[in-house]
């Protein structure tokens, strides 16, 4: 058996409102949004109690998922101060790619977003950068140029 698609990335944020708008001003579209709880919620990610609200973002060309995660109860857990760098274990990052990045870092700047480095040229093909967007996760952005 193989598997048939990728359906979608978790990421856990305190602020789900303030996520969603983040994700929004990026070019995401929230497709919908959920309240889960329940016996088959706690079994099925393994915690006692689970309550948490959920907004699944879509890409624009419908592929892919993003979907965003409140922990009510049991509370979430910080991931530490300061965020973990890219080169820790585990999920790295998530990566879009956009048609300005210039413009796109902009609008995330005032979100609260922060460039981890600078924006890079590799070779002829693209315009890169890592940022740190909601809730200390890292946020990829490459502009295609050749």
């Amino acid at each position: 058996m193989t598997v048939v698609r990728m359906d979608n990335v978790a990421v856990v944020v305190d602020d789900l409102e303030a996520a969603v708008a983040f994700f929004t001003d990026l070019g995401l579209e929230p497709e919908g949004r959920a309240r889960i709880e329940g016996p088959w919620a706690d079994r099925t990610v393994g915690l006692d109690g689970l309550r948490s609200d959920i907004v699944l973002m879509r890409t624009p060309d419908g592929h892919s998922r993003l979907e965003l995660t409140k922990y009510h109860t049991p509370a979430a857990v910080g991931a530490g101060s300061p965020p973990p760098p890219p080169n820790t274990l585990g999920l790295h990052r998530v990566m879009f790619t956009v048609d300005d990045i210039d413009a796109t870092i902009a609008r995330l700047r005032t979100h609260g977003a922060e460039l981890l480095g600078e924006v890079a040229r590799y070779e002829n093909a693209y315009r890169l950068c890592y940022l740190r967007g909601p809730a200390g996760i890292i946020v990829a952005l490459a502009e295609q140029i050749g």
